[in-house]
């Protein structure tokens, strides 16, 4: 039956063959005729199609010009601006639509110039042309590119990654196809060998036509380099600047003009990073990148798959530099862990007292309980760890934890609501009970010391009060502000490892649950993660 079907209506390879065919029909018939331009022609190609595709979206790009020159009106309202700006997206989302339109329709030319440049290289020792602005700029710094008699001529020789490379390939058809399939924002799987670097050159070259940057994401930085160097030689022929990010500082006036390049290398963490540092700065100059438009990513599997279970995490300056209150809150500190501790003690003593009578069902489960609270309450408590070594405890621990931790935790509470705080040993973090706030604080209002306010909830009801737009704003960044202020309050109760009298180390954060809340509304002013 399913043969069948395929017989019928085909796989999905056939399916995905069939609707390719025609555009890579078109490259092939397109090259014949390109192929047959001087040199000069073939680079004045590149400068029509880029006229093409600017011509196309002129108007669009006109009007938005306009629109923020109105925006920046010193007159002009919060609402107003607000309706212009929306207007400005819509121009920007049309703008994308035409550019890929367009692109689509110049597909067979762009390609084409491709394989033609990369046959004259593999033909000619070297390839001579009229200079151009760009030869100049680039015989300064490429040894393959020399200026003599009025002319500019290109070896097919150049350094690449650290060694001098012959150029010897020529684009073939399966090379066309897995072009057009990368264009088309898929996957292209080649085995090694195939020539896949050499294959994302077409819709690299097709993509900077528009003049709005391609970024190369590569899995790290000798490949980042080495491919910005190699392929890149192809693209500044036809004056397209090709950059590589890793060759510069984070930060840097270099590494931004190196995002203002038509053609922009790198790996995956420094483009991950960039976009992080981007948002955290706090004026638009200090942004490093432009907005994005198309990428390809070599390695997808690797980079978006495997690299990406670990997060990108970046941490900013603090706020008040040397001057923090931790040791305001460190009395409150050890006064809460002194408490546990005694508490621990006598929770141990217990248990041991539970075990060592006649052994019954109903001491082993509450011993079991007594044992777990202490657990969870300082885990590393040197007497715990010690009686948990002794036989037969420690299995009776994982025999109530397990017991406890069934309906994802349902009724751990009655283990933890006894203690002031509570260790998670593997995060190395630890919360707060309720009972622990109001130790350190007497409860009321003071509790709210370790929490932080439901931002959205603040901001969702003003939305709804009846006031003038000015007043909103006001009030909205009132709302920020003590939610600033409180958030760094909340940095300055971290405890990290801290060595104290019997010499136990307790990884123990106060206000943990309040910073997860934190993050959760990803202001990324306060914590960026990727």
């Amino acid at each position: 039956m399913l043969n069948f079907i395929k017989q019928l209506f085909g796989d999905k390879s056939t399916r995905d063959l069939k609707e390719i065919a025609p555009l890579l029909e078109a490259t092939k018939l397109a090259y014949e005729q390109i192929d047959l331009l001087s040199n000069d022609e073939l680079r004045n190609k590149t400068l029509e199609l880029k006229a093409l595709v600017a011509d196309h979206i002129n108007d669009q790009q006109t009007e938005i010009n306009r629109l923020k020159d109105s925006a920046a009106q010193s007159e002009i309202g919060i609402e107003d601006q607000e309706a212009i700006y929306a207007q400005i997206d819509k121009l920007e989302k049309a703008i994308n639509t035409t550019i890929e339109e367009t692109l689509l329709e110049i597909l067979p030319e762009a390609f084409a110039v491709m394989k033609s440049t990369a046959r004259r290289f593999v033909e000619n020792d070297e390839v001579e042309v009229s200079i151009q602005p760009w030869d100049e700029n680039l015989a300064a710094y490429r040894d393959n590119v020399n200026i003599r008699d009025g002319k500019a001529y290109y070896a097919n020789e150049w350094l690449a990654g650290g060694n001098k490379i012959h150029w010897d390939m020529v684009h073939y058809d399966v090379q066309l196809f897995g072009g057009i399939v990368l264009h088309q924002g898929k996957i292209s799987e080649m085995a090694t060998g195939e020539g896949k670097t050499l294959v994302a050159t077409l819709p690299i070259y097709l993509n900077a036509l528009a003049g709005r940057g391609v970024h190369i994401v590569t899995v790290n930085d000798y490949l980042a380099k080495r491919d910005s160097e190699w392929m890149g030689m192809l693209f500044e022929f036809h004056g397209m600047k090709v950059d590589c990010i890793d060759k510069h500082e984070p930060s840097s006036d270099a590494r931004r003009k190196a995002y203002l390049a038509d053609i922009t290398y790198g790996t995956n963490n420094e483009f991950g990073f960039d976009y992080l540092r981007d948002n955290m700065c706090r004026n638009p100059e200090e942004l490093v990148q432009r907005p994005h438009h198309y990428a390809i990513v070599d390695e997808v599997d690797s980079v978006l798959i495997d690299d990406a279970r670990t997060p990108l995490i970046i941490s900013g300056p603090t706020s008040r530099g040397e001057d923090q209150e931790f040791d305001n809150f460190r009395p409150q500190i050890e006064k809460v862990y002194q408490a546990q501790r005694d508490l621990v003690t006598k929770l141990l003593v217990d248990a041991k007292k539970l075990l060592g009578d006649t052994p019954n069902a109903e001491n082993e489960k509450k011993a079991g309980e007594l044992l777990l609270r202490c657990h969870h309450g300082l885990p590393k408590n040197k007497a715990l760890i010690k009686f948990l070594s002794e036989e037969g405890n420690k299995s009776l621990l994982l025999k109530t934890e397990s017991f406890y931790m069934q309906e994802q935790n349902k009724n751990m509470h009655l283990i933890d609501d006894e203690l002031f705080f509570v260790i998670d040993e593997k995060q190395h973090s630890s919360d707060l009970t309720e009972k622990g706030i109001n130790y350190l604080t007497g409860g009321g209002e003071a509790a709210k010391l370790y929490m932080l306010p439901d931002i959205g909830l603040l901001l969702s009801d003003l939305e709804r009060q009846p006031l003038e737009p000015a007043e909103k704003v006001a009030k909205k960044a009132e709302i920020m502000q003590d939610y600033a202020l409180q958030s760094d309050r909340v940095h300055d109760i971290i405890i990290f490892e801290q060595p104290f009298t019997d010499a136990e180390v307790i990884f123990f954060y106060l206000a943990l649950c309040a910073f997860d809340r934190l993050r959760n509304h990803r202001r990324l002013d306060d914590i960026a993660l990727l």
